[in-house]
């Protein structure tokens, strides 16, 4: 499956997102790390069971074509709310003083 953002560019906007309690481009990235479990799962079924091949392709295309859709999502999210788009880093503008419990 084609990717636009590595596992660790999305945990680096996670990680950037809980600190300043910035929750929509988290939640973006979260979805997409679950669309490609999906994805590998239904692959794996594909291959390794005797299950009906046409359920797992098709849940399996459908999330590449979800996956692509988040990404591209999470790319226009990040431009407008103007994140460093080379460290993945969240604006000051945006950055909000994280709670002490």
């Amino acid at each position: 499956m084609k990717s636009k953002f590595s596992d660790s560019q999305l945990s680096h906007i996670i990680d950037q997102s809980l600190i300043y309690q910035c929750a929509c481009p988290a939640q973006v990235a979260k979805h997409i790390i679950g669309l490609r479990d999906l994805h590998d799962y239904q692959k794996n079924c594909i291959n390794q069971t005797g299950t009906d091949k046409a359920v797992h392709q098709r849940i399996a295309a459908d999330a590449e074509r979800a996956h692509a859709a988040l990404e591209e999502c999470l790319r226009e999210v990040l431009c407008l709310e103007e994140w460093d788009m080379q460290t993945l880093n969240m604006p000051a503008s945006l950055q909000k003083t994280p709670r002490s419990f």
